[in-house]
């Protein structure tokens, strides 16, 4: 055994006692989340906030309410963009629209929105197809700053050439600042697109099921869990969706091995949307 491996074994226990005890003492369950990605992020929290060990990370935030949204920066970072993944969209908008668009009223959820952008495609692409007045969009996250950037709309401008490029490939029917202004370096998105959005604190560790969705997009989200988790959170978008609707995933993850396969059809099998089999 070399002289690393003690060290790291050690770590691991660390790990998870800390994962124990944000669970115990707070409700936040990152227990079946890739402990890989786990690892990865609370050595980069234990290193940046100042910490010599993942034992002294774990009792500053047990004693310290104050630490636990900066802890949470670093397990829940999603690095996003506003229509990442064009053809994703573009699919949602030459292939999903046009069924949405023969319901009276839809609804619409964003499940780990992070700072917003897939929420705000989705809506702008819902205002270009005429949808979003018949629409609410639920945009959740277990972490109240994302939700809080999120929910404010406002993003660095130079992000904003990236952002644009992707609305026009994915098939955009207006330019991209027509929903913004700038202004000291930083874009804000127009109030109106937050009109029917409803921001929500919520779990897919712990939570239970969250309406009756027409659309569900969660991108990039499962690839942090293990196994388990996956199906269960796959488990609740199944049992969140209305007859026939429809759920995205990220270009990484898949249903194929889930224990809830049988319950969706490939859709677009390309960018990973999926619509529930009617029964």
């Amino acid at each position: 055994m070399s002289d690393g491996e003690p060290q790291e074994r050690i770590e691991d226990i660390e790990i998870r006692l800390l994962l124990e005890a944000l669970y115990s003492r707070y409700h936040y369950d990152f227990r079946k989340y890739s402990l890989a990605s786990v690892k990865r992020r609370l050595r980069q929290a234990r290193e940046q906030l100042g910490f010599n060990s993942i034992s002294a990370l774990q009792e500053a935030v047990l004693h310290n309410v104050e630490m636990l949204p900066r802890l949470l920066g670093y397990l829940t970072v999603q690095v996003s963009e506003m229509f990442r993944d064009a053809t994703y969209f573009r699919a949602i908008r030459e292939k999903v629209i046009p069924h949405l668009s023969t319901y009276p009223s839809l609804k619409v959820w964003v499940a780990g929105c992070s700072g917003g952008e897939e929420l705000y495609s989705l809506v702008i692409l819902f205002r270009e197809e005429g949808l979003e007045t018949r629409t609410i969009f639920y945009a959740t996250d277990i972490n109240q700053d994302a939700l809080a950037i999120a929910e404010a709309g406002v993003y660095d401008l130079e992000r904003v050439r990236l952002f644009t490029e992707n609305h026009r490939l994915s098939g955009g029917k207006s330019s991209l600042s027509e929903y913004y202004s700038a202004a000291y370096g930083r874009a804000v998105f127009d109030k109106s697109l937050r009109d029917r959005v409803v921001f929500s604190d919520h779990s897919l560790v712990t939570d239970a099921v969250f309406g009756e969705m027409n659309l569900i997009s969660c991108r990039n989200v499962m690839i942090y869990f293990e196994r388990p988790l996956q199906d269960r959170a796959i488990g609740l978008f199944k049992d969140s969706l209305a007859r026939k609707g429809f759920l995205g995933l990220g270009a990484k993850e898949s249903l194929r091995f889930s224990a809830h396969a049988r319950e969706f059809d490939d859709f677009v099998r390309e960018e990973k949307i999926y619509q529930r089999v009617a029964r």
